[in-house]
């Protein structure tokens, strides 16, 4: 359900509500207040008129407004009672007020359902005696006293529904924060993934014209056209990144959802071969299309962080292989290269940390490891079964 179809209904609950409160006040005008005392029966009138302006408008979460309002109207309530019952000279069966009743009830539900829990237990105990007590406006023979129970027990019912509906809210708002920081997780594999690609390009490239300014001058004037655009397309993606990691509610122009696959592979590959260094062949065996989204674009992050691990660690690598395979029940991704294995870092690496985490939630699995023949060599091995895809054999 939308948010404008939930305000609708609530608007539409508390008119109801209101109308209520009108029948129930005709109700209590013609049965006479507290006999035939006018000021007190005006006093139940503007009390019910209060209990309206109470549970009427909408109130944020946990506000501490509500619950003492709401205390001040359940003391002027029992005030109320006290005054009638005390002016009783025998059972008369007067209408002690209906409509004020239903509003406390309402009073009730709301406090129940956005009060700070500290004021909201005296509100609640000072409206729900209110409620409890009123009948004993009319008399206090035990007609009314059985009557002040069942209103006892349909302030304990709307208090339950209330409370209820406040778990579900909380519960909504846990579930809600999880998928957000999962999301801002997602997007710090992606800030990696991609400016960590983008900025290495940008540093080789740097070097590279170094070497070559004076021999070849249009090398350089090419290498930072490539530096240039590498450097907008990096901005780009660190403000749309940031904008959502500071603000998670807010909506990005950006789509959500990464925006390279498999289909994207021969542009990274030549990006890559773009800069001196390695270079990188693309290998495919089977069709690339209608592979699932997420298993695209996790093969995807596997050969680009590969990739940026051979342009910054495999020493003296000359070529860097990617196949990528699909079968019937698998997409299989290696990037392989000649240079000497990965040596030690001197810092932690989140790249393929990241990219195993990736991978698992699809149902994959990566590895990683020095090559039979030397080398380094990446696996990532994606099912499409269970992605729910369907190929022909």
């Amino acid at each position: 359900m939308t948010t404008n179809n939930t305000s609708l209904l609530v608007r539409l609950g508390q008119l109801a509500g209101l109308a209520a409160m009108a029948v129930l006040g005709i109700f209590d005008v013609a049965f006479g207040f507290v006999r035939g005392d006018l000021t007190l029966g005006l006093l139940q009138v503007l009390m019910a008129c209060a209990t309206a302006a109470v549970w009427l408008p909408r109130h944020r979460q946990n506000t501490t407004v509500l619950p003492k309002v709401a205390v001040g109207l359940g003391m002027a309530s029992l005030l109320v009672t006290a005054i009638v019952t005390a002016g009783h000279a025998g059972p008369e069966g007067n209408s002690w007020g209906l409509a004020e009743s239903l509003g406390l009830l309402g009073v009730l539900f709301v406090v129940a359902r956005r009060a700070s829990s500290g004021w909201a237990v005296f509100a609640v105990i000072s409206v729900g005696s209110a409620v409890s007590l009123q009948p004993l406006r009319g008399a206090t023979d035990p007609v009314f006293v059985i009557f002040g129970l069942i209103q006892a027990l349909a302030a304990a019912m709307v208090i339950g529904l209330g409370v209820y509906l406040r778990i579900l809210e909380s519960s909504r708002l846990r579930a809600l924060a999880t998928v957000r920081s999962e999301q801002r997780a997602e997007f710090a594999r992606d800030l990696h993934d991609f400016i960590a690609h983008h900025v290495t390009g940008i540093v080789v490239q740097a070097q590279g014209a170094k070497f070559v300014a004076e021999q070849d001058p249009k090398r350089v004037l090419l290498a930072l056209e490539q530096i240039e655009q590498a450097g907008a397309e990096t901005m780009a993606s660190m403000r749309r990144m940031v904008a959502l990691l500071r603000d998670p509610r807010s909506e990005p122009d950006a789509p959500l959802a990464p925006i390279a696959g498999v289909g994207d592979l021969p542009a990274l590959l030549e990006q890559f071969n773009a800069v001196d260094g390695p270079l990188a062949r693309l290998h495919l065996d089977g069709p690339q299309d209608g592979l699932p989204v997420e298993v695209s674009t996790s093969a995807y992050r596997v050969v680009m962080e590969a990739l940026t691990n051979v342009r910054q660690h495999a020493a003296g690598a000359r070529v860097a292989d990617v196949w990528v395979r699909r079968t019937p029940q698998w997409l299989l991704v290696r990037v392989a290269n000649d240079g000497d294995a990965a040596p030690a870092r001197d810092r932690p690496g989140y790249g393929l940390v990241g990219l195993t985490e990736r991978v698992r939630a699809v149902g994959g699995h990566l590895t990683s490891g020095p090559g039979i023949a030397g080398g380094w060599l990446v696996d990532g091995a994606f099912p499409l079964e269970n992605a729910g895809l369907k190929v022909a054999p």
